[in-house]
């Protein structure tokens, strides 16, 4: 049955139970480092519970990983406000995503603007580095989108991070870690 036909009761039911999973496999995922699906899987589950949600309106929470960005901070780290919301991209899985993704952007940039680069996507670690007056200060993960872990002492360990650039200013870089 398709949610476009799924009673009320039965999408309440159907969303309680992909909220129940999403939330177990970002924590095994995010604070155990023990995957139990695959990215694609669990894409799957998240892509599920925002058509649900789209076609069930009134049953969207706060609490529901739709609304959020990311993990939860980890315990253990201090907690670090973003100064701008550190969001997340989109995937695909498909021709035709690709083809609505485009169709989307066709109605908010001129056809002739459009350019594309294509790159193989990294599964890293969403950082953001702050410089001030030119000197490394800190590092946050992205956590919930709008707050992060500080994990400025791990990410100084990374030998080709610059600690020193040329900027006098404030300057933020987000970007993605990952182990090679």
């Amino acid at each position: 049955m398709s949610a476009r036909h799924l009673p009320l009761k039965q999408a309440k039911q159907r969303i309680q139970k992909l909220r129940e999973d999403i939330k177990y496999h970002e924590k095994k995922y995010y604070v155990d480092n023990d995957p139990q699906i695959s990215d694609f899987e669990f894409d799957t589950l998240v892509k599920e519970l925002e058509a649900l949600e789209k076609q069930f309106p009134e049953l969207i929470t706060p609490e529901s990983p739709t609304q959020r960005v990311g993990e939860q901070p980890i315990s253990g780290f201090a907690s670090v406000e973003h100064s701008a919301p550190m969001l997340s991209l989109d995937n695909c899985y498909s021709i035709e995503e690709l083809k609505d993704f485009e169709e989307r952007l066709k109605k908010i940039i001129p056809k002739e603007k459009i350019k594309y680069v294509a790159e193989l996507k990294i599964d890293g670690l969403g950082i953001s580095v702050i410089y001030r007056e030119g000197n490394f200060v800190q590092a946050v993960t992205r956590g919930d989108g709008f707050r992060g872990d500080d994990v400025t002492f791990n990410v100084k360990t990374i030998r080709s991070l610059p600690l020193t650039i040329r900027e006098t200013h404030e300057i933020e870089v987000r970007g993605e870690v990952f182990p090679i």
